[in-house]
Order: structure tokens, then sequence, then C-alpha cells
């Protein structure tokens, strides 16, 4: 029997043996191989006109990809029919042979072809370099090149003396930063000149080319949405859901706790308020303390006694722009603020890429940072939207970052150059910066009304509440605590690590470390909150105040300042702090607050002992208030114009009350003896001789002169001085030299930032 008779006779069986799979295996990972070996070619006559060079690229692979992936099917589905034994004839087999063959041939044809192309692409990458970055195009067309042959001079203009400066720091350094890259600059003084004139403002536009705004600056903004007080703060969580951590679990639970307040407030608001309704604000708010590695290290102390002042503020301020019917963004990540602020890929060395879409953007000096890294030129056209939350101020004096650097002002926090107003406190102690403040948080509704039921709704136990809740602020303080222990019973929220003995003395009732709604319980139980010196000016002792508590503080002698206090030092204060809370002590005072020298145990025990015998009721200023604070922020929002260029109308004309101090003393000291507070905002009356004349001063020169210290009068030599630059008009600046031209102002009944016609 012949063999080819004996083959078509008899039945042949395939099974799917596992070659089959490997080869599928193999030609996927050879498929993934070319994917990432593709680089695109450049567009080529024989290419249909407007097909990008990926696009074009692209064609050629898609068709290595369906061959590849139809051999890989028709193996996948031997594969599935691996259970299965299948009858083939000659013909069959021949069919099937010759099919593969097919695929093969017309396989090793594509990849010869796709290898050329990528070789081809690698040969003109090797002689015509391509800058990074190049598929990440901006959205408006730069068009560095008109083609090989165009020659670009740097031109010579008089309105731009920068220019040719720029453009050699640009070819020294274009490569530093791939935002340049970005924008279209590939080192050729043509492209360099092309972002100069069209992404930057240092140099003309050049000739031929469209004349159009820079990208990034302002568009005219249509404010077609009002501002209307709303009674839900169903908005601000969801804009908060977006952000977790314990910061921001803090954040919203303090929100959520105190929201019937806010509702409250915003009804009694939307009865009083007069009609005039503002235009509603796009407001980006970005604790920078929360991003990046700082706010890694600080979400790891929320929950360890770390402090919780800044979050109460940003907790508080969320609410009250939620309120007054503003558009809220809320973020803690720095990825996400670049996105929002559309800045451009790179290290912050190129402007954004659009008009800064937000009205106003909260944040705090580790935020300012990030934006300032973030825009590049556009940082300096848009900081006049910027607020910063900035808990113990920053005088005009370290503002200024070439004063600051000349007059031994230089400090880690200073030198932005903002308006000083811009800058917002956590106390009214820095009237050059706006104060913001926060709402004193009270007990739960629920337990106001108990207390109500009985006959005496302020009786209170015989108990102190240490304030501190870390064991290195009690370090010092035994004996002052053990004075106050003889007198009642002492109790403490000190955190506790977890198998580590407790360094507290053994009189003292630790609690561990509270919830706030825990904590505010035993408040609402104690006679007195005890101040150890440490934190300063936090706002426990106004909620504790609040509560009908006595607040006990040390008092300090001599003052801390930057001067002799590690705390203080590098802030960019020249304060003298007399206490731990000068806000209580000078606003609020007996028999709410108790100020000791706490080295002197018979005072200690003298003022224990009376402020056991004083009954003392629940206290808040107005200006720590849902109300007070929704007034002031309404205020600010509607009047402070800092992107302006015309001199500041609120407050009023009317306002200023014009004093001259003593020698050596400040306009805050000059105006608080008076009872009124110093109002930088005014100074632009004074700053004139006419202000000196109508004090009946006798000027022997008058001039002006870049000086904090100025508007001012010197005895010595009978010299006036007028100040030359408006950014360094300072409430705070003293010395023993001049006598302070002062705008003071007073204000509305615990509400010190706004003056009585200010509203």
């Amino acid at each position: 029997m012949a063999p080819s008779s004996a083959f078509q006779e008899l039945p042949l069986c395939i099974v799917p043996s596992s070659g089959c799979l490997v080869l599928c295996l193999c030609l996927s990972v050879f498929t993934l191989l070319l994917q990432s070996l593709w680089v695109p070619l450049e567009t080529t006559r024989d290419e249909p006109a407007g097909r990008s060079p990926e696009e074009q690229g692209q064609r050629g692979f898609r068709r290595l990809a369906l061959r590849l992936e139809a051999l890989s099917t028709r193996v996948q589905r031997l594969s599935r029919e691996s259970g299965q034994v299948t009858q083939l004839t000659k013909d069959d087999l021949s069919l099937l042979l010759q099919s593969f063959r097919q695929d093969q041939q017309g396989l090793a044809r594509l990849v010869e072809r796709e290898l050329k192309r990528v070789s081809q692409r690698l040969d003109q990458l090797s002689r015509h370099p391509h800058p990074r970055h190049q598929s990440h195009t901006p959205t408006h067309d730069l068009s560095p090149h008109a083609g090989p042959d165009e020659k670009c001079e740097v031109p010579m203009d008089r309105a731009y003396p920068v220019c040719a400066e720029k453009v050699e720091f640009l070819r020294a350094r274009w490569q530093s930063d791939p935002c340049y890259a970005f924008y279209g600059v590939d080192g050729t003084t043509c492209s360099i000149l092309t972002y100069l004139s069209q992404i930057e403002d240092f140099c003309p536009f050049r000739l031929g080319r469209n004349h159009s705004a820079l990208p990034w600056h302002q568009e005219p903004h249509s404010y077609t949405e009002k501002a209307e007080i709303r009674t839900t703060l169903s908005p601000l969580y969801e804009v908060i859901s977006n952000s977790s951590g314990p910061a921001v679990n803090f954040i919203r639970s303090r929100v959520e706790r105190m929201s019937e307040r806010w509702i409250q407030a915003a009804l009694r608001m939307r009865q009083s308020s007069n009609k005039t309704v503002s235009a509603q604000m796009r407001v980006l708010l970005y604790p920078g303390a929360l991003a990046g590695s700082v706010g890694q290290r600080f979400e790891a102390l929320v929950d360890r006694g770390g402090p919780l002042g800044e979050l109460v503020q940003w907790a508080d301020l969320s609410a009250c722009l939620t309120i007054l019917g503003h558009n809220l963004t809320f973020s803690t990540s720095q990825l996400l603020l670049h996105s929002l602020i559309g800045a451009a890929p790179g290290r912050g060395s190129c402007p954004i890429q659009r008009p800064l879409t937000f009205d106003l953007i909260y944040t705090d000096y580790h935020g300012l940072a990030h934006l300032h890294g973030a825009m590049g030129l556009a940082f300096l056209h848009y900081q006049c939207r910027f607020r910063i939350l900035d808990s113990f101020g920053t005088e005009p004096a370290f503002n200024l970052g070439s004063y600051a650097r000349s007059h031994g002002y230089k400090t880690l926090w200073g030198s932005w150059g903002l308006q000083p107003l811009q800058y917002m406190t956590m106390f009214p102690h820095t009237p050059d910066n706006s104060f913001l403040g926060f709402v004193s948080e009270e007990a739960a509704r629920e337990e106001v009304r108990e207390e109500e039921l009985e006959p005496d709704r302020y009786r209170k136990d015989s108990i102190a509440v240490i304030y501190g809740k870390q064991d290195y602020m009690w370090q010092g303080k035994s004996e002052y605590v053990e004075v106050i222990s003889e007198v009642m019973e002492t109790h403490a929220t000190v955190y506790q690590p977890p198998g580590l003995a407790s360094n507290l003395p053994g009189f003292i009732r630790n609690h561990g470390l509270l919830t706030q709604e825990q904590f505010l319980r035993l408040i609402r139980r104690a006679k007195v909150f005890v101040g150890l010196g440490f934190p300063y000016e936090g706002p426990a002792p106004i909620e504790a105040i609040a509560l009908g508590c006595v607040f006990l503080q040390p008092r300090f002698h001599p003052p801390h300042s930057s001067d002799n206090n590690d705390f203080y030092k590098g802030k960019p204060t020249t304060r003298q702090i007399s206490s731990q809370h000068p806000y209580a002590e000078e606003f609020i005072g007996k028999p709410h607050v108790w100020t000791v020298d706490v080295t002197n145990k018979t005072d200690v025990r003298e003022a224990a002992r009376a402020i056991l015998r004083t009954e003392v009721k629940p206290f808040t200023p107005r200006e720590f208030t849902c109300e007070g604070m929704l007034e002031r922020v309404r205020g600010y929002i509607a009047h402070q114009k800092f992107c302006s260029t015309s001199v500041p109308t609120w407050p009023p004309e009317s306002a200023p009350r014009v004093h001259l101090g003593p020698l050596g003393q400040s306009c805050v000291s000059v105006c608080r003896r008076s009872s009124l507070v110093c109002e930088p905002a005014l100074f632009h009356h004074l700053n004139s001789p006419a202000a000196f004349a109508r004090l009946s001063i006798g000027c022997s020169s008058m001039g002006k002169e870049v000086n904090h210290l100025f508007p001012s009068y010197s005895p010595w030599g009978r010299l006036c001085g007028l100040q030359q630059e408006p950014l360094l008009f300072s409430c705070a600046g003293s010395d023993p030299s001049h006598r302070r031209l002062c705008p003071c102002r007073a204000h509305l009944p615990g509400q010190v930032a706004l003056c009585p016609d200010c509203l």
C-alpha cells in the first residue's frame, strides 16, 4: 500500500499541544515589545494631510497588531478545544497549514517593514533630537519655528529692557525645567523669543506673529451667580468628601457638630441683613500644612495630642464661606492643586497654562510656597487673590523681602511681598493683618437643655482641668500645679503612648487624649481651666470661657519674644507676649481670666481660692460667635480689594482718628491706650504734609523714605518723615527716636475687626 493511499484512508487525530500555547504567549510578548519600541514618524509627503505622526505610526502598528491577534485567536481556539478530538482529512489539514503559512509570511513582511520604520526614525532622532515632553502640547499654538531657514535676532527695545538677559538665561537653562519644552522652547533663539513674548512678557512680539494676550492673564469675569445666604452645609460635605485622613476627619467632625449653630446664625443673618446681594466667589481652600511630606507629619500628630488650632480655623472658615453662599473647592493634594490652577508640567519655572479660575485662594505659608513653585511668573500676577491663614501674624517689616534683608528682618516665613492685610490671624493681636478668628464651640444642645432645668445652671464641680495634652508642656510646672491641687481636684487630658509609664504627678487624674465631645463634657464640669504657659494663643481657653470656666494662666516676665524664646524665634513678628494668652488677658480679663506669677505660690493659691468663691457665667465675645465670624468675613470679601491699584476706600474716610504717639511706642499701643485699634488701611490719609499741619507739628524738613516707622516725627531736628513704600505702612513699628503718626479707629462692641461705619 502506497503511503499516499494509506494517508488518505486513515483518519488523523490532532490534539493541540503546549507548543501552541507557547506560540501564543510568544506572539503576545512580541506585540508588547514592538509597542514599547514604537516611535512615531514625522509626516511624509505620501501621508494624508492633517494626520499626526502618532496616527501615521499607529496605523502601521494596528495592521501588525490585527494580524498577530488573528493568529493568536486561531491558536487559542484550538487550545479551548483541547478536550475534543477533531477528525481532519488531508484536504482539511492542507488548508489549515496553508493558512498558517500565509499568516507567517504576512507577519514576517509586516515585522520587517515596521522594524525598518523604527530604524529610520531612530536615525532621524540621532541627527535631529527633539525636546522632551513634546507630545504634551499646550492648547494655544506657539509655532516656534517658521522654517529651518528662519533667522531670529534679539530685539533691542527700551520697553523690554531685560529681554536680552532673559534670552541668554534660557539659552543656558532651557533644559533645566521640562516646562520650557512644553511651551515649545528647543534651545533656538526663535523658540526662546516666541516663549518670552507669548508666554512671558519680557520680549516684544515678533513680526508676523499674532498679538494676543498672555494665555494665563485674567479674563474678564462676569459674575452671573449671586452669593445668597445658605441654610444648609450640604455643599461643604460634598466638597470635603473627596479628601481623607485624620486632619480632614477632624474638620468634617467639627463642621457636623456645629452645623445647627451655623444654620441658626444663617437664618438670623438672612432676616437682619439688607437686600444687597454680593457676587458669588469661586474659592479654593488649600491647607498646605496637610499636603506632601509636611502633611504626613502633621497628620501623624492629630491623634496624639498635636496642634489642632489650625484645623479649627479651617473648619470654621469653610463653614462660614459655605453659609455666605460662595462656591468652594477643597484640596489637601499638591498634585490636585497643580491641576486646579492649570500648572504646566515641570518644576514650576513657567507660568500656568490658563487664567486662574478662582477669585480667592485661602491657604497657609506652606501652601503659598506650593503655589509659588507651580505658577512661575503668574504667581506675581495673581498673588492679590491669596489669603494666608497665619496664626501668629506677619508684620510689614518682615513682609517686604528687600527691606527685610537690608534691615535685619529676614526670617524663614516672611518676605512674600503681599499686602499685610492678606495675612489672616487666629486672634486680633496684629492689626497690620486681618483678624479671621474662629467660632467658640459650646456644649451640645441637649446638654444645655438639661442644665436649664437645674435651679443653678452655672454651678460647677471643684475641679481644675490642666491645659496641656503632651508631657513636655508640663516640664517645670509641677509646683505650680501642686498648689492648685491643694485647693481643688486636678484633671488632665495628656496623650499616653501605649506601654509607657506616665510622667505626670500622682495627684493628677489623667483621662488620656479625649475626643472633642468628651473634652467638652469635662470642661462643663470644671471650675477652672489651667494654662501651663504653652501652647500659646490657642482656641481652647476661649472655648473653656464660653462654657463657664475661669482661665488661669501664667504671666511672662520678661515677655516672650523672638529675642528670648525659641518658639517665636524666626517668626515674622516683634510682638512681646506678656502671658500665655494675651487676647484673653487684654480683651476679656477678670473675672473670666486670671493671670498670675506661677513662681509665687502664695499668689497662685490665693487666685485659686478666689476663683472657687466667684460665680462666673459663660461668656463668648461676639467676634467668636457664628454671627460675628459671618459678618466679619462677609465684610472682608466685599470690601478688601487687593487687586485694585487705587487707594483703599474701606474703612470709610469717617473712621480715622489721628494720634501722635510718644517716643518709642507703636501705633498698636498708642491706639489701644485710647480704647481704639490701629487701622493700617487708613495710613494713606496721614501720609501727607497736611496731616502734620493739622496736628500743629512744626517740621523743619519733610522727606519720603522707605521705612516701616513712617509716617513719624523725630523731635531731634524736627524731622517729619513720609512713607514711600505703601507695603511698609505698619501699626507695629516702633523706635525710641520716633513719634509715630497713628490712624486709630473705633470698633463695634465685641468685634475688633469692624468699625461702626464698616457695615
